[in-house]
């Protein structure tokens, strides 16, 4: 296999270097595309989509495709990774360590996904500087994949050529094939009580802060934050956000009763039935503690509770053709190929729900969306043979 894994890891160092957090996606899909340009890639074959006009929030740009008709014939595949980084990734630079990158100051590094970005990359330029044959294919790079896999939840089939199945190049190692992934829904409450002056008169107040208190403390003692069993049944709950509308603190001041507070969190499960039930309980539990928390005329807080299903689980059966195809090749090169599931939203969360299979193979990246964050060199080379193996076998 004529292969020049420096170059890629040149491109892997340029894409890392590009700052593009979730929703600023723009820079790093432009260098994407002139790069592909360069090595060879058709401009007519290449475009963006507007999944980014059908987003709830602010999205520079839409999803870059590329969509080729093949050299040979085939049922078309489909290759994604996405473009954006979480915000702990804002003005990061990457540095060689050994056999890793890292990043070269107090930031993640962004090799989620990264990785995958330059990855794909890899392959395409594999295919047309050596003029390989190869069926036809689609590449996504997505956007706001970290926000809520928006990109990949707005893509057209029809933009994507209507694929047989996919590959989604995002995770650490490429020796294992991801074909199943939990669901998540996020929810948020509001708790309206009401202020007062905590010297004077503070029994004329109620404290949404212990409303707050109350509920997500009947939610430990019950066993539903965290790492979640009931019966036969596994999920996980967690707490992102406590504050004010705006993003500030809850309350203003210790000598006035907190009128308001805005909680954000998440529920996950394998099982979609289990987490509308997590979702539940928190629910329940602010309406249980809004009772309990009265002013002198027996008032109680107001509670405005929201819900939506982020993505939804799945699980591709082994016998699945995208399945036993990955794991022949993986197989075939010298890797292992295991079949595992993940406790985390892909891409492919919402391209199975499209009805395009898809499995998820890694590019090498360890614990992402930390300050630790750290990219496997010998990884990242072997996650670019088994795309370019998938893509033309």
């Amino acid at each position: 296999m004529n292969f020049d894994f420096e170059i890629a890891k040149k491109d892997l160092l340029d894409f890392l270097s590009i700052e593009g957090i979730t929703g600023y996606e723009k820079n790093i899909a432009n260098l994407v595309k002139r790069k592909l340009i360069d090595y060879g890639v058709p401009s007519k074959y290449i475009f963006f989509d507007k999944a980014n006009k059908k987003i709830p929030y602010f999205t520079q740009t839409g999803n870059l495709i590329v969509k080729l008709p093949g050299k040979k014939t085939g049922k078309r595949k489909l290759f994604v990774c996405h473009l954006d980084t979480v915000s702990l990734c804002s003005g990061a630079l990457p540095k060689i360590y050994k056999d890793r990158i890292i990043p070269k100051g107090h930031t993640a590094l962004g090799a989620d996904n990264r990785g995958g970005v330059a990855c794909l990359v890899s392959m395409l330029r594999y295919l047309f500087v050596n003029k390989v044959d190869y069926p036809p294919l689609t590449i996504l790079f997505t956007v706001r994949e970290e926000s809520g896999l928006w990109g990949a939840r707005n893509v057209t089939k029809s933009d994507l050529g209507h694929p047989h199945f996919g590959f989604n190049c995002d995770g650490s190692t490429p020796y294992n094939i991801i074909n199943s992934a939990v669901g998540a829904e996020r929810w948020s409450v509001e708790i309206i009580g009401k202020g007062a002056h905590a010297g004077v008169e503070p029994q004329e107040g109620i404290s949404s802060s212990i409303v707050a208190s109350l509920a997500l403390s009947n939610i430990y003692k019950k066993g539903w934050f965290g790492k979640i069993t009931k019966k036969n049944k596994k999920g996980t709950s967690n707490i992102g956000y406590y504050g004010d509308k705006n993003g500030q603190c809850a309350g203003s001041s210790s000598n006035q009763v907190t009128s308001y507070v805005k909680i954000n969190g998440e529920s996950r499960s394998m099982d979609k039935n289990f987490v509308s039930q997590i979702t539940k309980e928190y629910e329940k539990s602010f309406q249980a503690a809004s009772l309990k928390v009265l002013d002198t005329k027996k008032n109680k807080s107001k509670i405005i509770f929201k819900k939506n299903i982020d993505y939804y689980p799945f699980k591709l059966n082994t016998n699945q053709d995208v399945v036993k195809f990955s794991q022949s090749i993986s197989k075939k090169i010298g890797f292992k190929g295991n079949i595992v599931s993940v406790n985390g939203g892909l891409d492919a969360n919402w391209l199975v729900r499209k009805n395009i299979p898809t499995i998820t193979f890694g590019n090498g990246h360890y614990k992402p969306h930390s300050l630790d964050e750290y990219l496997s060199i010998s990884e990242f080379k072997d996650s670019c043979l088994f795309a370019i193996a998938l893509a033309t076998n």
